[in-house]
């Protein structure tokens, strides 16, 4: 695009240039934004950062999609276990997941993390990856939320959707680093972000490998191998990726390490925060949610120069699934 304009510039043409976001309002942090990306992309530049570290990592729940009043994930894993109960109840062996079975949200939360790892555990293990992904795959296109009516995976923020979009039009490599499950997320992130599987880094459980009449199969196990969280994160990125980001983008203070970790190398740095403002179009909630919490970013993030992305004002739309 800058060499187009620059050419345009010589030849006396006048051009519409197509706006790479057009649904941030442009206001401040669509032009900061813009304005470190061709930063960073710019040869002539002495801040310019060369294709193969132009690492751009995100968060997904609250950050590339909703997440209220629940994460999506353990909207499915309750709608799965009440599936799996119907064919045989006797798995039901605690109050937690008999909670979960009837689709009583509160009563579980009640429980704390115990009951939220007892469901999970329960509806995600003892299949295969791919019998597994297969049912999320039919839970996306079968299931609807209850406050919007929209598909989950329709749910996903249209501003981000074009962030991604326009940094990998300018060289960036882009990632999602996400409390969330790689098997579930990697059924939905290629078509949603453009972000293929091998790029999703995610929470994990247990596995085991066996050969189950002749075909050599992986079986999710019981139990949480990794969670990809607060300092997880940059302690998984710096593992599976293997080079520091450039970019981080989140929306809560389980987001914190990483934004402070990408941000505090050397060079040209930006971290972004999603701050949920937005009561008529979305939801509003930050320092006292028990989802999506976010605090110390909102108190450290703009000394740190983060950009706070105030949903509200900065997005015109919300959803790619509505107008």
């Amino acid at each position: 695009m800058r060499l187009f304009l620059i050419l345009c510039s010589v030849l006396g043409a006048t051009v519409a240039i197509a706006d790479p976001l057009p649904s941030w309002n442009n206001i401040e942090s669509k032009e900061k934004i813009v304005s470190f990306v061709d930063e960073v992309t710019d040869p002539a530049s002495a801040h310019y950062v060369t294709p193969d570290d132009r690492i751009a990592v995100f968060d997904n729940d609250g950050t590339l999609w909703a997440e209220q009043p629940v994460y999506f994930q353990f909207v499915f894993a309750m709608d799965r276990l009440a599936d799996l109960a119907e064919q045989d109840p006797s798995i039901l062996t605690t109050p937690a997941l008999e909670a979960a079975a009837k689709g009583d949200l509160a009563a579980i939360l009640e429980g704390g993390h115990e009951a939220l790892i007892e469901v999970v555990n329960a509806s995600h293990s003892g299949t295969s990856v791919d019998d597994f992904q297969a049912g999320v795959a039919q839970w996306l296109e079968t299931e609807r939320h209850p406050g919007t009516g929209l598909p989950y995976d329709q749910m996903t923020y249209q501003p981000m959707v074009e962030l991604l979009r326009y940094l990998r039009d300018e060289g960036f490599k882009t990632y999602i680093v996400s409390g969330g499950g790689i098997h579930f997320m990697r059924v939905f992130a290629e078509d949603a972000y453009g972000i293929p599987p091998e790029q999703i880094l995610g929470s994990y459980a247990d596995s085991t490998y066996k050969v189950i009449d002749g075909s050599p199969t992986i079986i999710k196990a019981p139990g949480l191998a990794f969670i990809d969280d607060k300092e997880g994160k940059p302690i998984n990125i710096e593992r599976t990726i293997g080079r520091r980001p450039i970019l981080a983008a989140g929306n809560s203070d389980g987001d914190f390490a990483m934004l402070d970790w990408t941000t505090s190398g050397d060079g040209p740095r930006l971290g972004i925060l999603i701050h949920h403002t937005d009561a008529e179009r979305e939801w509003a909630y930050d320092r006292e949610s028990p989802i999506g919490k976010l605090s110390d970013g909102l108190d450290q993030g703009p000394d740190k120069g983060w950009i706070i992305v105030d949903m509200a004002q900065d997005w015109s739309r919300i959803y790619t699934g509505a107008n």
